[in-house]
């Protein structure tokens, strides 16, 4: 409680001796009216909140007394089965609504490398998003190129509120920096959610490390080059995304070496950067081979995942200059 708090933090100072003195702070301390602008509060499971009534509602612990209240029952039906543990919710309150977020767990069974069905290489980028390739030849690609639209729409208006400077505006910048991050989170779960359903479990998801990777300017669109926003997705959140629906799954996530994944030939397996033209979006090698770069990027990134599935604890490519006989 307040009361509490307060007594947690006496006013303290020097006597004419230097000694420390402490004098408890009650609730005549206060100057003005408590008011929490937004107020929320941890509730810990069966002794702050609980599930009664079969599931149908809940019984929240107040400062008066339990109360109990109704809640969207149809999407979070299926945690409720008993297989899922719950832990502190967090009670908040947003535009006149409360929202009782409750974090879960569940034990999954793990992946077991000699039962994989499914090896998929992903390639990310900007002019594609996603380009997936997998162990029985099927490529799938996920444009960028409305993504990048909506961003570039997004930019215009963070721009035009910037330039003004009022209060309001800033307001609304706010605003707006949220429902962008909403948006690509949105589309991050989408895709994730897609791969990890359309391959099933015992899928081993291959993708390249993007550790200090930057995007070339090739890649983008005209309108876009300009824009420093614009050169940018949250590629972790899509791996964060990934990883954890891929383990729910009984599926596992594997990141490999980005060197030369994008230069090698898949066919002969030579290694040349001038075969990747980047602003045709084409890999031509001199053996006749040739296909769209990203989908160059994704197969030799499935490769890497075989390799690592026969037993090769660090899958990588080296340069090779030559074709082989």
């Amino acid at each position: 409680t307040v009361k509490q708090q307060l007594f947690q933090k006496p006013q303290k100072y020097k006597d004419e001796d230097g000694s420390w003195k402490y004098i408890p702070k009650t609730l005549e301390w206060l100057w003005k009216p408590i008011f929490f602008k937004r107020p929320q509060a941890d509730l810990v499971r069966n002794r702050d909140y609980s599930f009664v009534d079969n599931g149908q509602s809940l019984s929240i612990n107040t400062l008066g007394k339990r109360t109990k209240c109704t809640f969207e029952r149809k999407p979070f039906s299926k945690y409720l089965d008993g297989s899922w543990i719950f832990g502190t919710a967090k009670l908040v309150e947003l535009k006149g609504r409360w929202y009782l977020h409750i974090p879960v767990t569940k034990a999954v069974e793990g992946f077991q490398k000699e039962n994989v069905r499914h090896v998929v290489g992903i390639d990310r980028g900007l002019r594609f998003l996603t380009v997936s390739y997998d162990e029985q030849g099927n490529t799938e690609f996920v444009s960028g190129r409305k993504i990048a639209a909506k961003r570039h729409k997004f930019l215009k208006v963070r721009q035009q509120l910037q330039s003004k400077g009022t209060k309001s505006a800033k307001r609304r910048l706010k605003a707006i920096s949220g429902r962008e991050n909403r948006w690509m989170s949105d589309v991050n779960h989408q895709i994730s959610k897609t791969l990890v359903e359309k391959y099933g479990k015992d899928t081993l998801f291959v993708l390249e490390d993007l550790t200090g990777v930057s995007f070339e300017e090739t890649n983008l669109s005209k309108t876009a080059k300009p824009n420093y926003d614009l050169r940018s997705w949250p590629f972790y959140q899509l791996e964060q995304f990934l990883t954890y629906k891929a383990h729910e799954n009984r599926s596992e996530v594997l990141k490999v070496s980005a060197k030369y994944t994008s230069q090698r030939c898949p066919k002969c397996e030579t290694i040349h950067r001038e075969n990747r033209d980047h602003r045709k979006h084409l890999y031509r090698c001199q053996c006749g081979y040739q296909s769209n770069d990203d989908r160059i990027g994704a197969m030799n990134i499935q490769l890497l995942g075989s390799m690592w599935i026969s037993g090769d604890s660090n899958p990588r490519y080296e340069s090779k200059t030559t074709a082989s006989e």
